[in-house]
């Protein structure tokens, strides 16, 4: 039965119609919905105003509007944003969800790409020198009631038109960072581990992003306080949801748990996860081969690391929900093992750092109650009043402590290949990073809102404005363009490009450089002209 939904741009006051049908899908067995958009609501007559053309909504025309009056503004950057914008797919699915105020989201998200670390109060003063969609300035209170017009319904719906925009055979890295928040008043900010070892209490986003593409697909948010093996469950619904068919996860061993292996087993879907060596399936396949694992056979040039690889049975179990019947048997499952001698040493230095520490903290009778157990773990401690204290090294703990110093294990049910499975794993490090120092110039770090829709509406335009810069450092990466800029430096090369409007004219842009002619090529954008 069709259901009439209104949505309403707090923005521009319009309110926008649509048919919303319910439906049981029968393969994934779960209620779905289909909306269908039939127009405006005429606020004198209350009637239903449906579009001429088309249901869809209408495509802004490409190039410049026409001026009212004589303006000098900056386009370079801008510009390099709009074809970004149109490579990927952002501003069409934009304007298909926020039919009323995607001009207005995307100026933020412009703002924000090329603004290094900027509040939005200085928004104001960036519009009224640049060009960008909205063409106007948007006061600060304006932007407040834009981000709490964001509805979770056009969020989810424009993920799911980005989702669909990824190859289904590329691997989907998941991970989870932490965002603080000086907000009392939020329900989900808590305090948690912190892996930036902020004090403050915080939320988590939990973020999805492609390994082709390095974009960023969705995120959810999170209590502050929830672990991260806890959301894997929720991830593969919302995966669903997406309708991503083919799922390939890769994720870091705080992940790992047998429910989570099971259910991924369960659904079908092929990951690669890091793993504790404390586990007794990767610890007995260690054991197997640890005095050789360091030799010369087992060494790779490329990558500067030792490695070796086993097929083992996995003990799936699933527990039927209805019937509470649970089913058992055996799934292949492949376990990579590794050996980094360079990190094996770092680690023995930083053991031999502590021990220093501690010795000197027993001997000068100056110790530490955070260091309590390691003294104990260490040392045989004697103390007499003759000859005061006297300690004696554990050795066989020190070597239980440096055994496994070196050594990770990463398992998967689909990369048989060792070094196939490094190399995917380490190019999620190195998005992680990358992930790192966006957050800092998106200004994420902490959030200054004091309400729950004003903070899911500033996250998903962060988030856009993240989707772009990611898309920037990746072509950088591909066309080796650190050498010779940093972000910043390639940002600010294009920004001096200006455009000269004048009422009936065509508009004027200034002299595009060679070096600038070449930035937009490395983009595949063809030059201001």
């Amino acid at each position: 039965m069709a259901t009439i939904v209104y949505q309403k741009n707090k923005k521009t006051g319009a309110v926008y119609v649509y048919e919303s049908e319910s439906y049981w899908d029968k393969e994934k067995k779960q209620p779905r919905s289909k909306r269908r958009y039939l127009g405006k609501l005429d606020p004198e007559t209350n009637e239903v105003v449906p579009r001429v053309i088309s249901q869809e909504p209408e495509p802004r025309k490409r190039g410049p509007r026409p001026s009212a009056a004589c303006k000098c503004r900056f386009s370079g950057a801008t510009w390099l944003l709009d074809q970004i914008g149109e490579q990927i797919g952002v501003e069409e699915d934009l304007r298909r969800c926020f039919p009323g105020s995607w001009e207005q989201i995307l100026s933020i998200v412009y703002y924000l790409t090329l603004e290094d670390s900027s509040t939005m109060g200085r928004f104001s003063k960036w519009a009224s020198i640049h060009t960008h969609p909205y063409g106007e300035d948007i006061p600060s209170q304006r932007i407040s009631d834009l981000f709490q017009s964001i509805g979770e319904d056009s969020r989810q719906q424009f993920f799911r038109m980005q989702s669909k925009r990824r190859a289904e055979t590329e691997y989907l890295f998941y991970d989870i960072t932490s965002i603080s928040s000086y907000s009392e008043t939020l329900r989900q900010v808590r305090y948690g581990y912190n892996k930036e070892h902020d004090l403050l209490p915080q939320i988590n986003l939990a973020l999805l992003y492609s390994q082709r593409t390095m974009l960023p697909v969705c995120y959810r948010k999170l209590p502050g306080n929830i672990p991260d093996v806890r959301t894997v469950g929720n991830l593969l619904k919302e995966l669903d949801y997406l309708d991503i068919r083919k799922i390939n996860l890769v994720m870091d061993r705080g992940f790992y748990s047998e429910s989570n292996i099971n259910e991924m087993f369960r659904q079908h879907h092929k990951f690669l996860i890091g793993a504790r060596l404390s586990l007794k399936l990767v610890r007995q396949e260690l054991d197997k081969v640890r005095d050789e694992l360091g030799t010369r056979k087992h060494y790779s040039s490329k990558h500067s690391i030792y490695y070796d690889s086993f097929s083992s049975d996995w003990d799936y179990t699933e527990t039927k929900k209805q019937s509470g019947e649970t089913i058992s048997g055996k799934r292949r499952i492949y376990i990579h093992l590794y050996y980094n001698a360079s990190r094996a040493a770092e680690d023995r230095i930083g053991l031999n750092v502590l021990l220093d520490t501690l010795e000197h903290e027993l001997l000068s009778g100056k110790r530490s109650p955070e260091h309590e157990k390691q003294y104990e773990k260490f040392y045989t401690i004697q103390e007499t009043p003759a000859r005061g204290v006297s300690i004696e090294p554990k050795q066989e703990a020190i070597d239980r402590a440096e055994q496994n110093y070196g050594y990770f294990a990463l398992i998967s049910n689909g990369i048989k290949d060792p070094l196939e499975a490094l190399e995917l794993y380490r190019a999620k490090d190195l998005i992680e990073k990358a992930f790192g120092s966006l957050k800092e110039r998106l200004n994420m770090r902490r959030q200054f809102v004091s309400s729950e829709d004003s903070l899911d509406g500033k996250l998903f335009v962060q988030f856009l404005a993240l989707i772009y810069l990611t898309r920037i450092q990746k072509t950088m990466l591909d066309q080796n363009l650190y050498k010779t800029h940093t972000l910043r430096a390639l940002l600010d090369e294009l920004d001096v490009i200006q455009r000269f409007d004048y009422p009936g004219k065509a508009p004027i842009y200034s002299e595009v450089t060679v070096k600038q002619a070449s930035l937009f090529s490395a983009f595949g954008v063809k030059p201001l002209s």
